[in-house]
C-alpha cells in the first residue's frame, strides 16, 4: 500500500471518528430540556440540566423542547353573549412546558401543543361569554360613571344601575384560566396567564353602535348649540340694556348743560338788559335784522312800523 493510500484511509477513519462522536456526544441549552428516544420511545427521564450530554448513535435520538415561557395568540372568534349580543373576542395566554416526557408522548411537539391549547382556550372561552352578559365582559366593577353632560348623565347612571356587575372581566378570566388548568397537566403543560386582549362587536354591529354613537353625539352639539344660542342672547340683550341706559343718561346730562347754559344766557341778558335797556334793545334789533334781511327777500312794512324805528334815525 503506497503512502496517498494510506492518507486516505486516515481522512477516512477521521471522519468516521468526528460522525461517531458527534453522533455520540450532545449539548443541552440552558433554554432547553431533552427526552431521549430510542426507536420513538423515550429513553430515561427528562434531561433539564444543561451541559454535555452521551448518547448510543444512531438508534437514539434527541429532542429539545424549550424551558422558557412561550405566548399562545388565539384568533378573534365570534361568540354571542347570553343577552344575545354578538362580539369578537380576542384572548392570549402565557404557557410553559413543565413535564417534557408527559409533554412528548402527548403532543409531540409545540406546534400540535398550540393546536390543542387553540382547541382548550378557544372552548372554554366561548363557554363562559355565552354564560354571561355582555356588561360582565366589559366591565370590572360597579363603579360610578363619571359623565359631563348633565342631561346624559341621568340616563347612563339609569342604565348602570340596572345592569349591576356580579362578576366582571377579572374574575371571568380567572374562572376561564382555572378550568384551563384543570385540563393542561395531562399534556406535560402550565397555563401561567390568560387575558382577554379585545372584546369588539361584529361588523353589523358595530355599524348600527356607530350610528347610534353619532346620533347621540349629534344631540349632544345641538343641545349645546341651542345653550349657546340661549347665553348669545341674554348676553345681547344685557347690551342692549346697557347701551340704553348710557344713551339715556347722556341725554339726561346734555339736556341738563344746556339747561344750565340757557340759564345762564338768560341771566346775562338779562344783566345786560337791566344796565342799558336802549342799548340792548338796540342789539336785539340789529341781531333781527341780520337773520330776516338779505338781498333775496322782500320786506312791506309800514312806514309807522316799530321794527324800522332805528333805520328811520340812521342819519
Amino acid at each position: 500500500m503506497n503512502q496517498q493510500s494510506r492518507l486516505w484511509l486516515y481522512i477516512i477513519g477521521i471522519v468516521i471518528i468526528v460522525f461517531l462522536v458527534g453522533g455520540i456526544v450532545y449539548t443541552v441549552d440552558e433554554t432547553e430540556q431533552v427526552i431521549i428516544t430510542q426507536f420513538g420511545e423515550p429513553i430515561g427521564g427528562p434531561i433539564t440540566k444543561a451541559g454535555l450530554n452521551f448518547k448510543l448513535p444512531f438508534i437514539q435520538k434527541v429532542n429539545t423542547f424549550e424551558k422558557r415561557i412561550m405566548q399562545w395568540d388565539g384568533d378573534a372568534n365570534q361568540i354571542p353573549t347570553s343577552d344575545k349580543k354578538y362580539i369578537l373576542v380576542d384572548t392570549f395566554s402565557r404557557w410553559k412546558i413543565t413535564d417534557p416526557l408527559k409533554f412528548y408522548q402527548s403532543v409531540h411537539n409545540e406546534r400540535n401543543a398550540q393546536s390543542r391549547l387553540d382547541d382548550i382556550i378557544d372552548g372554554i372561552t366561548r363557554d363562559f361569554i355565552t354564560e354571561n352578559p355582555l356588561i360582565e365582559i366589559v366591565r370590572n366593577s360597579n363603579r360610578e360613571l363619571t359623565v359631563a353632560n348633565e342631561e346624559m348623565s341621568d340616563v347612563l347612571l339609569l342604565e348602570a344601575d340596572s345592569l349591576k356587575i356580579e362578576k366582571g372581566r377579572h374574575e371571568i378570566t380567572r374562572m376561564i384560566l382555572e378550568r384551563v388548568r384543570e385540563l393542561t397537566p395531562q399534556y406535560g403543560i402550565e397555563v401561567l396567564d390568560i387575558r382577554i386582549k379585545q372584546v369588539n362587536y361584529i361588523q353589523e354591529v358595530q355599524e348600527k353602535v356607530f350610528d347610534r354613537m353619532i346620533s347621540e353625539r349629534t344631540r349632544i352639539a345641538e343641545l349645546y348649540r341651542s345653550e349657546g344660542q340661549g347665553s348669545k342672547a341674554e348676553i345681547e340683550g344685557q347690551r342692549d340694556r346697557e347701551l340704553q341706559r348710557i344713551r339715556s343718561e347722556a341725554y339726561k346730562r346734555a339736556q341738563q348743560i344746556q339747561g344750565e347754559a340757557d340759564a345762564e344766557a338768560t341771566n346775562i341778558y338779562a344783566n345786560a338788559y337791566s344796565r342799558d335797556p336802549e342799548f340792548y334793545s338796540f342789539l336785539q334789533t340789529m341781531e333781527s335784522y341780520k337773520n330776516t334781511i338779505d338781498s333775496t327777500s322782500t320786506l312791506i312794512l309800514g312806514t309807522e312800523s316799530e321794527y324800522l324805528k332805528f333805520l328811520k334815525n340812521i342819519r
